[in-house]
């Protein structure tokens, strides 16, 4: 077992790669700047959330069950993804499975945006240069793992409330062609379920590599033309990477709602089969 601290570097990945702390065998990490976030970001969503939306405005008994403060944030993000999301996909399942997509949507939301926060220049300021901060949802293997569980969810579920109904869907032509039907709607799954990972880890690491590299024009500019000249390229550089800081709290909030939609209407489609009448096939639930 090996443990060590990474330092910074020039390279605009070492924002995003995983940078391992403890190691067995030289590949199999145990911990790493990535695995302390997704850790916190289970802990804030354990103690932050329950704590938020239990506050009341106070005062009577009444008023205690009115929501204040944060508490209205939480509760009608939890309302819009019940109302908007959830109701329409997975119509008198919703219930079942709203808690999943809660959580999931919550968890995603502050893995995105802890990569937005500075861990690395707050310890610096006290001489401690250590890679803690980084962002969760940019390793393939944390999104990859995430449309892993949605595999599960839509499998299980659809044999669970579909049963044959779900199984025949794999083969909606008739029977001869299964041969040719079956592994085509298998790979269409699996093909659902890569875009589900690939998608969100693709749009967290180009936001964060693309201010890296905004930002590095700096340095070079420093040490090639002097830091005289070099204030002239870092307003414009600045000012261009706040607007994509602005621009990657939006992608944050965008993109944990395109995975909870995109898995919300993939669990809809299993448990909720539909056979259209088309060909000779009647339409049962």
């Amino acid at each position: 077992m090996s443990a060590g601290l990474l330092l910074g570097s020039s390279n605009p990945l070492e924002h995003v790669v995983q940078h391992p702390y403890v190691r067995i065998d030289g590949w199999l990490t145990l911990l790493s700047n990535q695995i302390v976030m997704q850790i916190l970001a289970a802990v804030l969503l354990v103690l932050i959330v329950p704590w938020a939306v239990r506050r009341g405005r106070g005062g009577d008994e009444v008023s205690r069950l009115v929501p204040g403060g944060a508490a209205n944030f939480f509760e009608g993000i939890c309302q819009f993804l019940r109302t908007q999301v959830a109701q329409p996909a997975l119509g008198p399942l919703t219930d079942r499975f709203i808690k999943y997509i809660w959580t999931l949507f919550f968890y995603l939301l502050i893995c995105n945006i802890e990569g937005l926060l500075p861990f690395d220049a707050l310890l610096g300021i006290f001489g401690l240069n250590v890679r803690v901060g980084g962002t969760a949802t940019a390793n393939i293997w944390v999104t990859g793992t995430l449309a892993a569980c949605t595999l599960v969810m839509i499998v299980m579920n659809g044999l669970r409330y579909g049963g044959t109904a779900y199984l025949a869907h794999f083969c909606p032509g008739p029977l001869w062609l299964a041969p040719l039907l079956i592994p085509v709607e298998i790979i269409g799954l699996c093909a659902k379920i890569f875009a589900l990972a690939m998608r969100l880890f693709a749009n967290m690491v180009s936001g964060h590599v693309l201010l890296a590299v905004l930002l590095s024009f700096i340095g070079a500019a420093a040490g090639s033309i002097g830091k005289g000249p070099a204030l002239g390229i870092a307003v414009p550089v600045v000012l261009g990477s706040v607007a994509i800081n602005l621009l990657e709290i939006f992608v944050a909030f965008l993109h944990a709602f395109i995975f909870t939609f995109l898995t919300t209407l993939f669990i809809g489609q299993a448990v909720l089969v539909h056979h259209e009448e088309h060909g000779g096939h009647g339409s049962a639930a």
